[in-house]
């Protein structure tokens, strides 16, 4: 009896030691433990919002580094805070009142640029103010600082601007649309309106261009010709807790094109050859010039007449085809550009040449 005690106890002993030597060496860590503030992401600086008579979209950028400046490649989630505290029990040095945490998916990281995240909150209440932060995630327990903080208020929104038309010009695209007076309830404006032009080029994604406008009229001269621009235009209600944004116009669409025609030519000289009456003039210096057209004109004609056409580089033209009979025969030049039809200067004062 006493032997087998001796034999289990031993048996016993060995099992312990080897399930702790197991439990050391056996459960997988072969390194040292990564330190946490090496996979703590960076907090979200750019959260940011955009209103809309639906509701609230939100929008930040995915971190790249953690904290301590190594590269990121998958963010496991984001956790959205939500705080709704109505306008008029508002208090400005008061702590936030967040609610619960709202879980997001996250994702990988691209090997190259930035990546976008959102998220959309609607069927907001009238009256309140909303504030929203977000965190980010790269594990269960790797959760970044809190992100910057963005507030708004909610109110029943403006409707839509209508009657957009546009005008397309020379590097420019004129705006115009009828002022919004109701809410999208029908219920009148009682506070003061202003308007956002929101632009797209070739059909990409809109975005902002120029300030809150009161009026209802915008010339756009930060465009190219002919390239083709999308506008639309929404009312913002102004108060004095914040702005709400509401309805957003239907599309319009413009592409500037170029009307200013070059520069008229100069210095215009002639002269008679044996070839016939040779006319030139001093280069016109612009970038997009194409060439010259020489007019003619003889005693007694009506209007001038295009005899012929120069491309540059050249600034000389010789007339074969001068009237034999006429004693005096007058000419003059006009610049045309590379559009298509040409923009084309006025025709320069007329030279004289003795025939």
């Amino acid at each position: 009896m006493i032997r087998s005690r001796k034999i289990s106890t031993t048996v016993i002993g060995f099992t312990t030691v080897f399930l702790s030597v197991f439990a050391l060496g056996g459960c997988g860590f072969k390194d040292k433990p990564v330190p946490p503030q090496q996979v703590l992401p960076s907090p979200v600086s750019d959260l940011r919002h955009q209103l809309s008579e639906k509701g609230v979209t939100l929008y930040w950028s995915y971190p790249i580094e953690t904290v301590t400046g190594e590269d990121l490649f998958d963010i496991s989630e984001f956790v959205m805070f939500r705080a709704v505290v109505p306008v008029d029990s508002y208090c400005e040095t008061c702590p936030i009142p967040f609610g619960s945490p709202i879980s997001l998916p996250g994702g990988a990281l691209p090997d190259e640029g930035k990546k976008t995240a959102s998220y959309k909150a609607t069927l907001l209440r009238p009256g309140n103010l909303y504030f929203f932060k977000v965190r980010s995630k790269s594990g269960w327990w790797a959760e970044s600082a809190d992100s910057n903080t963005v507030r708004f208020l909610w109110n029943t929104p403006a409707l839509a601007p209508e009657g957009l038309i546009i005008t397309a010009g020379d590097k420019s695209n004129a705006l115009k649309w009828q002022p919004v007076k109701k809410h999208l309830d029908g219920t009148p404006l009682t506070e003061a309106v202003k308007y956002q032009v929101l632009r797209s080029l070739g059909g990409g994604p809109f975005q902002s261009v120029g300030d809150l406008l009161d009026g209802t009229v915008y010339v756009d001269t930060n465009v190219t010709n002919n390239r083709k621009y999308f506008y639309q235009v929404q009312a913002i209600s102004m108060y004095p807790q914040g702005s709400v944004g509401g309805g957003v116009s239907d599309n319009v669409a413009a592409t500037p094109l170029d009307k200013t025609p070059p520069a008229v030519p100069t210095d215009i000289r002639g002269i008679k050859t044996g070839t016939g009456m040779k006319v030139f003039w001093s280069p016109v210096p612009e970038k997009d010039l194409k060439g010259y057209r020489v007019y003619r004109r003889a005693p007694g004609d009506d209007a001038p007449q295009l005899v012929g056409e120069v491309l540059v580089p050249y600034n000389m033209f010789i007339d074969r085809e001068a009237p034999a009979g006429a004693s005096r025969i007058y000419y003059s030049v006009s610049s045309i550009d590379k559009r298509t039809p040409a923009n084309e200067s006025p025709s320069s004062p007329e030279v004289m040449i003795k025939n």
